[in-house]
């Protein structure tokens, strides 16, 4: 089984034989893979019927829940990673979901798209609107998208909450690294992965 390229670069991270969970974890492609090729044993968190029951038809162990209601039923220290893969910039408050992440478990994998990247500036300066591609395919009034978060941002958090930051990788938005998105990546990045503790 092939992996997505953000998730396939989330796995080098993840530790065999681990805990893990998966906040919006959508079909269950990272935890199926991951039970497979490393052992790793987990749940995934998702609130969308048709992926759960993709999440069953694979094997992974669902819960149905929305994150935004509080993640209070998982106890301290009861994962050894909890991943967020393109969701931090969508929920209700993006700060408690982080915090709890780190509750639940020692280290923290997420990923969120950088609304600082030149072609969002750019869309904003010239035309004076909010930015429509295909990498943010939404418009303003339909987009899930509520907290628009650049890489600057997320490490101001970071730094207030005294969260360590123990990986960033800056991609483009079929997740390739180079490096020019390393040397300006508020501008030129437009996806962050990071790892982070406490």
């Amino acid at each position: 089984m092939a992996l997505r390229a953000d998730l396939q670069i989330i796995q080098q991270w993840i530790k065999p034989d681990s805990q893990l969970l998966d906040l919006g974890c959508g079909d269950g492609e990272l935890l199926a893979y991951l039970h497979q090729h490393k052992r790793v044993q987990g749940y995934g968190l998702e609130i969308d019927a048709d992926k759960i029951a993709r999440c069953i038809e694979r094997g992974v162990n669902v819960i149905e829940q929305n994150m935004d209601q509080g993640l209070d039923n998982f106890a301290d220290r009861s994962f050894d990673t909890v991943v967020m893969t393109q969701a931090l910039q969508a929920v209700h408050y993006p700060d408690r979901i982080l915090e709890d992440m780190l509750r639940i478990g020692r280290e923290a994998i997420l990923t969120f798209p950088n609304f600082a990247h030149w072609r969002c500036r750019l869309y904003l300066g010239l035309k004076g609107r909010m930015p429509v591609s295909e990498f943010m395919p939404y418009t303003w009034y339909n987009t899930p998208n509520i907290h628009f978060c650049t890489f600057k941002d997320f490490e101001d958090l970071c730094r207030n909450r005294q969260i360590r930051i123990l990986d960033r990788l800056v991609v483009d938005q079929t997740h390739q690294s180079n490096r020019f998105n390393s040397l300006l990546p508020n501008l030129l990045g437009e996806v962050a992965i990071y790892r982070v503790t406490r």
